[in-house]
């Protein structure tokens, strides 16, 4: 497992939010198959990963009808307003920078699962 997703993990963890099941995934391809496989609620990705980066795992998922609903959270280091707006036009429901608070990922988490929260 990667160091990222390792941080990943554990500040979701902190944040609150209780995770359930976790599926990772060391590249887009690898997430691909993963949620072929199970069923997922929410989708965290990097932009930057080998094989199959983030914005073309983003698109492969619009095109499938059963994993187009799965709301994607894009977490990168990658914050220039073209790339952001861009994967935000291919359906990601919303696009965090690196560095971020625990409570940030934790609401974004939650807003993308439909919980009504108060900021």
């Amino acid at each position: 497992m990667s160091i990222m997703r390792q941080v990943m993990k554990m500040t979701v963890q902190i944040s609150g939010v209780d995770l359930g099941e976790v599926y990772e995934a060391g590249n887009g391809i690898e997430a691909l198959e993963q949620v072929r496989e199970h069923w997922v609620d929410l989708i965290i990705t990097d932009l930057n990963m080998p094989e199959m980066g983030g914005i073309e795992l983003i698109e492969s998922l619009k095109e499938d009808e059963v994993l187009a609903s799965i709301p994607i959270i894009v977490v990168s280091i990658e914050g220039r307003d073209s790339v952001v707006n861009h994967a935000l036009e291919l359906g990601a429901y919303t696009y965090i920078t690196k560095p971020f608070r625990p409570e940030v990922i934790k609401n974004h988490i939650l807003k993308a699962l439909g919980y009504d929260i108060q900021e």
